[in-house]
């Protein structure tokens, strides 16, 4: 009987010692370290993650390799996120703010790219009506005559009213017209030939070529338009029109815009434009667009 008393007794104490050593080691995670065992089967709290010096961690942020950042990448990556699920309009605008914003970006050549083809799907389609006017002709006009009190050419008149060949006009016909209000912006430094209208971006044509000097920094206008075969002008009216070789002459200075022809090693002075490029830029324009050309001195 003595025997089981010493064995309850014995229990108690120990049952009272677990209680009495979890309580100081609570004690010692919550509220104060109290050292001695406790510190080496729990350390303080935050000792292994704490940064001993100030002067460690300084050196620690200067030695971290930190990410480059090309402004508008994360605009662009918008941009991309937002076409993919169908919100053209605010991908393009997201677009349209790297060309304004991040002109020099790595991100700007495509965006120029994708923004001008999605601009000028809409400007060359007869299915998109803004910026385009209806017009109903009246008894004694001609083709010129409507083209010249509107602002636009025979070139997108005939592209947006289906014409291979101008056919004669009556009463009450209606065409679709485009006013030709916009200006190019040549930067001979960069090999590039953009379209805009007023502040708004519309394309971009890369130069194949330059060839003789480009003048300096300065404002004209378009001064003519030519469509020759050979060495014979063409006129909008001829059946042979779309045949032609298409060029654009400058005011002044007087400077040239060609098709580039990668076979000719006698190429006139001026700047040289894909063939493509040059028609779509042909019927875009009109004698007396203005012309803005920056080349700044080096």
């Amino acid at each position: 009987m003595r025997f089981w008393v010493i064995v309850k007794i014995i229990a108690g104490l120990a049952v009272a010692g677990v209680v009495a050593f979890t309580a100081m080691l609570a004690y010692h995670i919550t509220v104060k370290p109290l050292g001695g065992v406790f510190e080496s089967i729990i350390p303080e709290a935050g000792s292994v993650l704490r940064v001993e010096r100030e002067e460690d961690f300084a050196k620690y942020l200067d030695s971290a390799e930190m990410p480059d950042f090309e402004p508008g990448d994360r605009a662009f990556q918008k941009a991309h996120e937002l076409i993919a699920m169908g919100k053209i309009d605010d991908g393009r605008e997201k677009l349209t703010a790297i060309v304004n914003v991040f002109p020099t970006s790595p991100s700007a050549p495509t965006a120029r790219r994708i923004v001008g083809q999605m601009n000028l799907d809409e400007i060359l389609s007869s299915g998109f009506p803004e910026g385009k006017t209806n017009y109903e002709v009246k008894r004694g006009d001609s083709y010129f005559a409507i083209a010249g009190r509107n602002d636009t050419s025979l070139d997108i008149l005939m592209h947006l009213n289906g014409m291979m060949e101008l056919k004669n006009l009556q009463p009450g016909d209606d065409l679709l017209l485009l006013p030709l209000h916009f200006r190019l912006l040549i930067e001979p430094q960069r090999k590039a030939l953009a379209l805009w209208e007023g502040a708004r971006f519309i394309c971009e044509y890369p130069i194949m070529r330059i060839t003789g000097s480009v003048p300096n920094s300065g404002k004209t206008v378009i001064a003519s338009r030519r469509s020759t075969i050979g060495d014979r002008n063409v006129p909008p009216t001829a059946k042979d029109y779309r045949a032609t070789s298409k060029s654009i002459q400058l005011k002044s200075p007087p400077l040239q815009i060609f098709p580039f022809d990668e076979h000719d090693d006698t190429p006139p002075s001026g700047l040289f434009l894909s063939e493509a490029d040059i028609e779509e830029l042909f019927l875009l324009t009109r004698t007396g667009n203005e012309v803005e050309i920056r080349n700044p001195k080096k």
